[in-house]
């Protein structure tokens, strides 16, 4: 919906992300899909103030411990890809620690199962 004036109330949100985001590009998915493991370098603490109080934010939450890039972003009011591009500049300046998601664990074979089974009951009853 246009204003009176022409201006659209959405421009606003698009030019306060381009702002915040400095104009950068989303990093690619490999190196920071939504399931991405971060959190913050052990040095983080000396932090430069030149940070954008939404760098600190993420800063702020990362501290935690390791949170997926869809958790942080669930922790703040900015959209995914503007939380993708910040993320991705922490990184790049060492703020932030990256690393794959666990992998899935996998399934026990059934055999196996079933001989654990039948050896446990041989033994106890």
């Amino acid at each position: 919906m246009t204003g009176h004036d022409g201006w659209d109330p959405e421009d606003t949100a698009l030019v306060r992300a381009y702002v915040i985001t400095k104009g950068r590009e989303l990093p690619d998915e490999e190196q920071l899909s939504l399931i991405t493991l971060v959190t913050a370098s052990p040095d983080h603490a000396q932090r430069p103030l030149r940070l954008s109080p939404e760098e600190q934010m993420l800063l702020d939450i990362c501290s935690a411990g390791y949170l997926s890039v869809a958790e942080i972003a669930g922790h703040t009011r900015l959209p995914l890809g503007v939380v993708r591009i910040l993320l991705a500049s922490l990184v790049e300046g060492g703020y932030l620690i990256t690393r794959p998601p666990v992998a899935p664990a996998q399934l026990a074979d059934r055999e196996i199962l079933e001989e654990v089974l039948n050896g446990l009951r041989a033994k106890f009853g």
